[in-house]
């Protein structure tokens, strides 16, 4: 919606959807709208969810060439997740031979947390079940 416009751009199009309430502000930057939705985004898709759950499950690094069969998808469905999820700053990652191996940040570790605090009982006894 916003992506691609200036700074004082996305400020004036925030404006003029106010209207009446121009003086109503929720406190976040359009950077800050930005870097959530892009956090959120990488979120968003239950392979890169997943792959981000068991990185943070591991330590001292997960390789990369785990994930896919704990996964069931492809090399390159594995790949193009934990890419993601590194430009959105949930992994990091570091190469060790031919080996590339993934560590959750601290970041992520505390919006699992906040996921994992926010479900209702009934969504974990239900998966837990299946």
């Amino acid at each position: 919606m916003t992506e691609g416009l200036s700074d004082v751009e996305r400020e004036e199009a925030a404006t003029v959807r106010r209207g009446c309430c121009a003086s109503v502000d929720h406190g976040v930057s359009p950077r800050g709208v930005d870097a959530d939705v892009e956090t959120l985004a990488a979120l968003g898709n239950e392979t890169r969810y997943e792959a981000l759950r068991l990185v943070a499950a591991t330590e001292g690094g997960t390789c990369g060439c785990e994930i896919e069969p704990a996964l069931d998808v492809s090399q390159g469905a594995v790949s193009q997740a934990l890419s993601r999820l590194h430009d959105a700053g949930l992994v990091t990652r570091r190469k060790e031979g031919r080996w590339r191996y993934y560590d959750a940040t601290e970041r992520a570790l505390r919006l699992l947390d906040v996921l994992d605090e926010t479900r209702s009982s009934d969504e974990v006894e239900a998966g837990a079940q299946s």
